[in-house]
Formats: C-alpha cells, sequence, structure tokens
C-alpha cells in the first residue's frame, strides 16, 4: 500500500515522538540511579514541613541529602540546608519533577526527600510510579481537602494519598485514624507499614523548638531517619536546626507604643482539622486574651463555612476578626456581640487589616485562612511591626 506524503509526514513524526519518549525514559531511569536513597513526602497537611525535618534529620546524621518542597513557596533545600527559590514562567506542573531528579542527580547525593506535586489521584500514582519510583514512601495524614478531586470522604482521600504508595519497600505515616486503607493499599503493594507516634517525642524538647512544629511532624521525619539507619540524637538535633517553610508557625512579637501583642502565622493549616490541631498546640502556651484572623478566599465558600463554625463554636475567642464577602448569613446563626468580632470585606488592604491588629494589647492572634498572594502581603506588613 503507498502512502501519501501527509501520511508519511505524519508517522514520522509518531516515530519521532515515540523515540524522544524512549530517550527520555531512559535518561531519567539513569538518573534515578544515582540517587540512592528516595523519599516521597504525600499527605494532606505537614508535607514542606516533613519534608523539610526529615533532609535535615538525614544531613545531621551523615548523609547527603537534597530536599524539595512545593509549600507556600516551591524550594530546593541543598545540600547545606540552604534555600533557593524556584521560579515558574508557568503554573505548576508535576513534569517539573523530572527536571529536578535529572539536576540532584548531578550532585550525587545520598538521599532525596521530594514532596509530592499532584492532587488528582491518577497523577499523584504517576507522580510516585513514573517519576520518582521512591525507595521509602511517606504520607503525613489525611485530611479532607481538595474534596473535588481526592473524594468526598477520608476514605477516598486515604485511597488517594495512597498512589504514592510504593512496591516492595516501605511507607511510613503519622495516620492514626484513617489507616485501614492505607494498610490495604501497601500489603497489595508488598510494602511494610510503619505508623509513627508523636507521645515517641520527648514534650521538652517540642517546647524547646525554635519555631511552633506539630509533634505529629517530628515524630513522623524521626522514624525515617531512624529507619534509614540515622542515630536519633543527631536526627533530633537536626532537625532542631530546620529552617522552616515560609508558611510554618512563626510566632512574632508585634510592639505599637504601648501596645503587644503576639502574632501566630497559622495560615499553611487552612482546614478545619489542622486549625483545631494549631490551636490546641498554642492555647496552653501564651496568656492573655485570644484572637482569631481569619482570611478567606471567595473560591472557597466550603472552607470559609468550616472555619467559621469551628471558630464559632469550638475555638471560641476573646476576638474573631474576619477578611470575606457575604458572610454575615453564616454569623446570624451564632450568638455575636458587637465587640467580639469584627468583619473586613475582601476589598479591605492588608494595611487596614494590622492597622486593626497592632491596637491590641496583650492579645495572642493567630492568623488562619489563605496566605496566598493578599496573605503573604499580610504576613509582611504586620512583620514590619516586630
Amino acid at each position: 500500500m503507498k502512502l501519501d506524503p501527509i501520511s508519511l509526514t505524519l508517522l514520522l513524526l509518531i516515530f519521532i515522538l515515540i523515540l524522544f519518549g524512549l530517550i527520555e525514559n531512559y535518561f531519567h531511569f539513569k538518573s534515578l540511579s544515582n540517587i540512592p536513597i528516595r523519599i516521597h513526602v504525600n499527605g494532606t497537611r505537614g508535607k514542606s514541613s516533613v519534608t523539610r525535618l526529615i533532609a535535615a534529620g538525614l544531613r545531621y546524621g551523615g548523609l547527603k541529602t537534597f530536599g524539595k518542597t512545593t509549600g507556600t513557596t516551591p524550594r530546593i533545600i541543598d545540600d547545606n540546608g540552604n534555600d533557593v527559590e524556584i521560579y515558574r514562567l508557568r503554573s505548576a506542573s508535576i513534569g517539573e519533577q523530572i527536571k529536578l531528579i535529572r539536576y540532584f542527580s548531578k550532585k550525587k547525593p545520598d538521599a532525596l526527600v521530594i514532596e509530592c506535586m499532584a492532587v488528582n489521584p491518577q497523577y499523584q500514582w504517576v507522580s510516585e510510579h513514573r517519576i520518582v519510583k521512591s525507595t521509602l514512601g511517606v504520607i503525613t495524614n489525611v485530611r479532607p481537602d481538595h474534596l473535588d478531586e481526592m473524594g468526598t470522604s477520608n476514605y477516598e482521600i486515604a485511597l488517594s494519598l495512597s498512589n504514592t504508595i510504593p512496591f516492595d519497600s516501605t511507607i511510613i505515616t503519622a495516620e492514626n485514624n484513617m489507616i485501614k486503607p492505607i494498610k490495604d493499599v501497601a500489603k497489595d503493594r508488598n510494602s511494610t507499614l510503619i505508623v509513627s507516634s508523636a507521645d515517641d517525642i520527648d514534650k521538652q524538647y517540642i517546647n524547646d523548638f525554635p519555631f511552633i512544629e506539630h509533634p505529629e511532624n517530628i515524630a513522623l521525619a524521626l522514624k525515617v531517619c531512624t529507619s534509614l539507619g540515622i542515630n536519633t540524637e543527631a536526627a533530633l538535633e537536626g532537625m532542631r536546626k530546620t529552617k522552616p517553610d515560609p508558611g510554618a508557625l512563626f510566632i512574632w512579637n508585634i510592639k505599637y507604643g504601648k501596645n503587644k501583642c503576639k502574632f501566630i502565622s497559622g495560615f499553611a493549616a487552612n482546614d478545619p482539622s489542622s486549625t483545631m490541631m494549631v490551636w490546641n498546640l498554642i492555647k496552653d502556651r501564651f496568656s492573655g486574651k485570644s484572637c482569631i484572623f481569619l482570611n478567606t478566599r471567595n473560591d472557597r465558600r466550603y472552607r470559609t463555612v468550616q472555619l467559621i463554625s469551628l471558630v464559632m463554636k469550638d475555638i471560641k475567642p476573646d476576638l474573631f476578626i474576619i477578611r470575606a464577602d457575604n458572610v454575615m448569613g453564616i454569623l446570624d446563626k451564632y450568638e455575636l456581640n458587637e465587640n467580639s468580632f469584627k468583619l473586613f470585606d475582601m476589598l479591605s488592604t492588608p494595611d487596614q487589616i494590622v492597622d486593626e491588629i497592632i491596637q491590641l494589647d496583650k492579645y495572642y492572634v493567630l492568623g488562619i485562612g489563605n496566605i496566598v498572594g493578599w496573605g503573604e502581603n499580610f504576613v509582611n506588613k504586620i512583620k514590619g511591626y516586630t
């Protein structure tokens, strides 16, 4: 059968694309072979923090270790623990991991700790089984988030996160409640499941940490490090020296005239479960009156409803500051004292909210909700009063 020129051209293009794919695949697997320990960190909350903690523990334990986070701002953590910010010319894509793995492989590391970028379950599977091919998997926790892509129940979310469980290896998690789906997938893939416990971490060590960190995250990172042969004391000392993620729980002492208050940036914990965990971490740590500042997103209406409900029913601060539109219908369900809450619309500037907070004296203020964009500008403004 004789082919016309157009068909021949199409066949040639298909052949070239297949050949290009095979060559790309060959070089990618060659890059992976130069990184003997590959740790893929997935989960709903705490991925960036756990990635940093693991990398710091391994590094202090003597392994040449690189890390890569995709949290508040994507970063490479080099083998000296320094941050290198990643500047993207287009939107984030899991293909970014391929280029970075090639970059890391040229550095001849002992270990790479890399945060999962994917949210979609299929992309999570591709990220693990076609890109990272981890020698050890990590799932931080299972929380309700990205419900439109990962499922509406914790069980479905756990199954989605389990897409990054490696075959014939080890998976370590801090999740205790929704453990069955993780356990089942690990068994199907012939991987050993290890569950860490926050009870393994001394409370004094947690209190002495240079920033507020969840005990669950520290315990999980420690379990990963010790499973790879790192001495417990060395791993813990390395974690203490971790440079925290930009979205970490920082505490700033705010001063304005005679007014003094503490501001805790908890924006990275933007779901109810994680927010409540943060609140439980700080409520007994500080004295004085309490204030919650909630920064919302118009395209996350369900999250706004969840967080307002959490604050009004469970946290019950002395003062509730909200930046949101069209929430009076939600707030009217609760008994409100006009002196206990202040509402700003979405056109409000960071300066307006900062001006409100710096008037507070002997308060501790927890910022929750969305940090991207407006929230980052707000944080930079409030830091100006430290």
